[in-house]
């Protein structure tokens, strides 16, 4: 469920559901466990959510608390209203591009799914033999050598 939020002229923010004022700090703690807010303005009842949530990162860049990377930032610059138009499935897709490049830029991670993939084809190899030598062996069993 949506959490309302009434923004005033004062710029504070009142939560409809505790019935108080609360912070910006709070409502990005919310947001981390999951809540989704809508925030209004009370004057004029226009939503004000997204530039709430731009303040919000903006208060955790100046603290130093954001942790939000520049490649993301400068994206959701680049994208400007065409991420406003498609919406969250565009900032989902470049987010999900932006952490697949970065593993794959990982060295150790890209190393180990290399050696994996060799071990998968040398145990597959390794089944293969056993395999022949297993019916190697059934054959000889049940072929009797002839005696001299």
């Amino acid at each position: 469920m949506i959490r309302l939020i009434k923004r005033y002229g004062s710029r504070k923010l009142y939560d409809t559901e505790e019935s108080r004022y609360v912070s910006l700090e709070e409502l990005a703690g919310w947001i981390r466990h999951g809540q989704e807010i809508r925030v209004i303005d009370n004057k004029t009842q226009e939503d004000v959510t997204s530039q709430t949530l731009t303040q919000i990162i903006s208060e955790e860049g100046r603290r130093g608390t954001s942790l939000l990377p520049n490649d993301l930032l400068h994206e959701l610059i680049r994208a400007g209203e065409q991420a406003v138009t498609t919406g969250v499935e565009h900032i989902q897709t470049s987010v999900d591009r932006l952490v697949q490049a970065s593993i794959d830029r990982i060295g150790p991670v890209r190393r180990a799914r290399e050696e994996m993939s060799l071990l998968r084809k040398r145990l597959e190899d390794l089944e293969s033999s056993l395999e022949e030598i297993d019916i190697a062996q059934q054959a000889s069993v049940s072929t009797p050598e002839k005696t001299k």
